[in-house]
């Protein structure tokens, strides 16, 4: 990867990370946590992690946000957008921030081994992918359904729970 998509999709991820912590809209929020995890995706698939970056895009952008979706639904938005910043909170957490940048920072600077590049990495001669098929569908395969239909059972709940009475 060039190293210009690098810094465009690690930028991206710091920038739409900083706008979860810093939406006050709960479904901006989720929609700027998608975004940021792409970028994550597409940083694994730069380092030929495809496998760990298409499941990053399956499982986090996909069924984790769904979850948050269903999450936000059941919140009263309203009475959230309505509650005033708590400045004293916000002034210690940066505070709090800064502070642990700073220890980073000098313990990255002190540590030898973090000043040396990383040697490339060898080729992986098994295909993964298949390997965790091969698991997952013949020894896991009874707890693999189990889970599935668990997953569906917490979903149609979720739906049921999330419907407003009319009044």
């Amino acid at each position: 990867m060039p190293p210009f998509l690098f810094w465009l999709f690690a930028s991206l991820m710091l920038v739409f990370g900083a706008a979860v912590v810093l939406n006050r809209n709960p479904v901006a929020s989720a929609l700027s946590l998608v975004v940021s995890f792409l970028g994550l995706a597409a940083l694994f698939m730069s380092l030929d992690a495809y496998f760990v970056g298409i499941i990053q895009v399956l499982v986090y952008a996909g069924a984790v946000m769904v979850l948050f979706l269903f999450i936000i639904m059941l919140l009263d938005i309203r009475a959230e957008e309505r509650r005033r910043i708590n400045w004293l909170a916000t002034a210690g957490g940066i505070g709090v921030a800064v502070i642990l940048l700073v220890q980073i920072c000098i313990v990255i600077g002190h540590f030898q081994p973090a000043r040396r590049s990383f040697p490339p990495l060898a080729r992986s001669t098994t295909d993964d992918v298949w390997n965790i098929g091969q698991l997952l569908f013949n020894n896991y395969n009874l707890p693999f359904q189990i889970i599935g239909v668990l997953v569906l059972v917490a979903t149609i709940g979720v739906v049921i729970l999330s419907r407003r009475e009319p009044r």
